[in-house]
């Protein structure tokens, strides 16, 4: 789980002296990111939020881009350890496996921490090309090769049409955002509960494979 700053939860015991000094840098950095925006945020500021000095601060991130996207990628990497999970326990089901990995990612994409990252991104990104690079290199981009080399390997056993695993992988995505992350981004009430999400999901993969299914999906 994340916390109220927005990093991953690790039982302190468990880091070394140097992992809990970049927790510390990672969640001021966080609390000063979602308070005041990236651009209004610098490294002397994270700093001093943090605690340490700015030789400490640059020994483990070159930038606030660098920082921005270790942030992220924390997040994303949580989100990743159910993936295998999922799809283990849907080995044999692969209309399940595609709906249990759906409802993990948009449930992922919808916690509010999550939206505080995209908003940020949202609103700095065209001013800070680095920003927005940073933000889909360590979340966007992962998932979707992530995927994508999954539909691969579901292509080669017959289970899904031949084709861009790329693009297969976009889709499938997208289908899953739909218009529930563009309401949760605005803030248009209510944020979706697990049964709606459940529904938008079992909706876009019945898409999904009608557009990439063989029929042979057990």
């Amino acid at each position: 789980m994340m916390n109220d700053t927005h990093t991953v939860d690790v039982p302190i015991t468990a880091l070394t002296t140097s992992q809990r000094k970049r927790r510390q840098v990672m969640e001021a950095a966080a609390r000063l990111f979602m308070a005041q925006g990236y651009g209004a945020t610098s490294m002397d500021a994270i700093a001093r939020e943090a605690g340490v000095s700015k030789a400490t601060l640059y020994a483990y991130f070159q930038g606030k881009d660098a920082l921005f996207a270790a942030i992220v990628g924390e997040a994303c990497e949580r989100h990743a350890e159910g993936r295998p999970c999922c799809l283990t326990d849907h080995e044999d089901d692969l209309a399940g496996a595609l709906v249990a990995l759906g409802e993990g990612y948009l449930s992922f994409l919808c916690r509010e921490e999550v939206m505080a990252i995209q908003r940020v991104v949202l609103a700095e990104g065209s001013r800070f090309p680095e920003l927005g690079r940073a933000f889909y290199e360590s979340g966007p981009r992962r998932m979707i090769q992530w995927v994508a080399g999954w539909f691969a390997a579901l292509q080669r056993q017959g289970r899904l049409r031949p084709g861009d695993p790329a693009v297969a992988a976009e889709q499938f995505l997208a289908l899953q955002r739909g218009s529930t992350l563009m309401r949760r981004m605005l803030g248009v009430p209510p944020a979706p509960d697990a049964a709606e999400i459940r529904a938008v999901v079992a909706a876009a993969v019945e898409t999904f494979l009608r557009a990439w299914g063989t029929g042979r999906e057990q």
